[in-house]
C-alpha cells in the first residue's frame, strides 16, 4: 500500500540558519509589488491581451509572489535551524558595501570620475585587508584603465566633478573631457 503523504511531509525540506526571514521578506516583497501593479502600469483598449503592458508584469509577480507563499509554507514545516539572527547579521553586514557604493556615487559628481574610481579602489582594497604597495598600485592602475576606457573611448556621459571648475584652462577641458 502506498504511504500517502501529508502536507508537512509534502513541504519539509532541508533548510538553513535564517530560511523563514528570507521567507518572510521575500513574500512581503512580493506582495508589494503586486499591490502597486496597477498604479504603475497600465492596461490599453483595443490592444491583444498579450500585448498589455500590464500582462507580463503581472505574470511575473503572480508567480513570484505564488513561489514566494510555497517558500513561506515550506519554511514553517522544515525544522528550525539554530543560528537565524547570525545568519540575517551576515546579511546585513554585506549592506556595508552598499553603503560604500553610494558614497562613491555621492562623490563622483563632486571630484570627477578619475579622483573618485581611485579612491573607492583603493579604499576596497585596505577594507579587504590588503596593504601591500602591489596591491595597491594595481587598485590605481585598475582604476585608471576603467576611467580611460568609459570616458575616453567608449565616450560614457559621466558628469564632471566640480572639483575639475578650479583647474587651469586648457587642463579643465582635457580633465572635463577625458578624466
Amino acid at each position: 500500500m502506498a504511504h500517502i503523504k501529508t502536507l508537512q511531509e509534502l513541504f519539509r525540506r532541508y533548510r538553513r540558519p535564517g530560511d523563514i526571514v528570507f521567507a518572510i521578506v521575500f513574500l512581503a516583497f512580493s506582495l508589494f509589488l503586486l499591490s502597486q501593479l496597477y498604479s504603475e502600469t497600465a492596461w490599453i483598449k483595443r490592444t491583444n491581451w498579450y500585448a498589455q503592458p500590464r500582462f507580463w508584469p503581472a505574470v511575473s509577480l503572480i508567480g513570484m509572489a505564488i513561489f514566494a507563499c510555497l517558500h513561506f509554507i515550506g519554511s514553517i514545516c522544515s525544522p528550525r535551524i539554530l543560528g537565524r539572527w547570525k545568519e540575517v547579521a551576515f546579511w546585513v553586514s554585506s549592506l556595508e558595501f552598499v553603503m560604500y557604493f553610494l558614497g562613491y556615487v555621492v562623490l563622483v559628481p563632486q571630484l570627477g570620475y578619475l579622483p573618485s574610481t581611485v579612491l573607492f579602489t583603493v579604499f576596497l582594497t585596505l577594507r579587504i585587508g590588503e596593504t601591500r604597495i602591489v596591491n595597491l598600485l594595481s587598485a590605481v592602475g585598475f582604476a585608471v584603465a576603467v576611467a580611460v576606457i568609459f570616458r575616453a573611448f567608449l565616450q560614457v556621459k559621466i558628469p564632471a566633478g566640480r572639483i575639475y571648475e578650479a583647474l587651469p584652462d586648457g587642463i579643465r577641458a582635457f580633465a572635463l573631457t577625458y578624466l
